[in-house]
């Protein structure tokens, strides 16, 4: 289960020197203990969690200089700021992910927060196994060279600055370069119970 954090651990090691940062603790890499398992089924943990409203955004990574690859991405709804000084984000990826080594590493990532019409390529970047890229316009963010994805209402650029464990998941916190938004006034693309706001009827 901590294959994914392994990898990220000694790409950290073998990446070259940037910016000096604070120097975290390796986190405890392990499986949960039948001790630390609440008596919560996890569909009734996803159906009550369910009902907190999240935006939607896709965290993406450059592929690796020189190699065949296609950028990396996944949609993401486990984002949210951290700190203001230093800047900080943060997002959670589930151990299992095969998109995450790949972000891991690249070392750093750009979240593409979402608009409200940009569910069909939200669904894109929740699939595995296809060419999310696609028929997908973008440019590089300034700092990281990540895709930068057209058409969405902000972008944060950032170097991987800590990964921790959180369970069945990780939590990567970032590092922020660089950011901006657009200067249109769109709604923001809303994920509420299994689906995306836009999606139930009467609902704009």
């Amino acid at each position: 289960m901590a294959a994914a954090a392994v990898r990220y651990l000694r790409s950290v090691e073998a990446a070259p020197e940037r910016e000096p940062v604070e120097v975290l603790p390796r986190p405890d890499l392990r499986c949960v203990g039948e001790d630390e398992r609440a008596p919560v089924g996890q569909a009734e943990f996803r159906r009550v969690l369910g009902n907190f409203a999240t935006g939607v955004a896709v965290v993406t990574a450059p592929a690796p200089a020189g190699a065949p690859h296609t950028p990396a991405g996944f949609a993401c709804q486990s984002f949210s700021a951290l700190s203001l000084d230093p800047p900080l984000v943060a997002f959670m990826v589930g151990r299992t992910s095969t998109t995450w080594p790949r972000i891991a590493r690249a070392g750093v990532f750009c979240v593409n927060v979402l608009s409200a019409g940009q569910g069909e390529l939200c669904r894109g970047f929740a699939v595995s196994g296809a060419d999310k890229f696609a028929g997908v316009a973008y440019d590089a963010a300034p700092a990281s060279g990540s895709p930068r994805l057209a058409g969405t209402l902000a972008w944060i650029d950032c170097t991987i600055h800590a990964v921790h464990t959180g369970g069945d998941h990780l939590i990567v916190v970032g590092r922020v370069d660089a950011l901006g938004a657009s200067d249109g006034d769109e709604a923001p693309l809303l994920f509420h119970k299994g689906r995306f706001l836009q999606d139930v009827p009467g609902r704009a």
